[in-house]
């Protein structure tokens, strides 16, 4: 993977492009547990484990500070996505891809920037094999980039025993990523507010 990191924005707009709310939470999760903030917990979940040494890039720092609060309790996937703060950061990142005219805001889509944007780290950035090698950065550009298929490759323990991936099920994309031109960001329950 190159540099292509810490160029453009950052991983959770990434993933949020690529396939929604949920996906880019996940990324959230992933950068505090590769800095040590976020362990598994009990039966699925995840929660703190040490003090957030801060965030890991520019774009996202809200989603993050907002998923490390959510998690001083052990937290699931789906009981993480329904925290209000978490949301509002949700929300926040939305606003900032609007902004950066890579989706529209009604109906939430892609713009063509946004397209050329993933085809073009994708392309730059490959689905890598294995973490053996990569940085912090490019493991999450790679999770933003590929989900579920690039977080049981990187961490599996983790995202097993955390309930990243679902329990195994395909991490369901927005519809334009489906074949769609659909505006599918139900990964966040509720839509964008609060």
């Amino acid at each position: 993977m190159s540099g292509s990191a810490a160029v453009g924005p950052g991983p959770q707009t990434v993933a949020l492009l690529r396939g929604g709310p949920r996906a880019a939470v996940k990324v959230a999760v992933l950068a505090l547990y590769l800095r040590g903030s976020v362990a598994a917990g009990p039966t699925g979940s995840m929660r703190t484990s040490a003090p957030s040494p801060g965030a890991s890039s520019t774009s996202g720092i809200a989603l993050e500070r907002a998923v490390y609060s959510s998690l001083h309790l052990p937290s699931t996937m789906p009981e993480l996505m329904l925290r209000p703060r978490v949301r509002r950061a949700l929300a926040e990142l939305r606003s900032e891809a609007v902004a950066a005219g890579l989706l529209r805001r009604l109906p939430p889509r892609r713009t063509r920037a946004a397209r050329r944007l993933l085809r073009d780290l994708r392309a730059s950035a490959p689905a890598p094999a294995g973490p053996e090698g990569l940085s912090p950065a490019e493991i999450l550009l790679a999770v933003a980039l590929y989900g579920d298929t690039a977080l049981k490759v990187l961490v599996p323990h983790f995202t097993r025993n955390a309930g990243l991936a679902g329990h195994g099920r395909r991490e369901p994309g927005p519809a334009w990523d489906r074949g769609g031109g659909g505006s599918d960001f139900s990964g966040c329950a509720g839509g964008w507010g609060a």
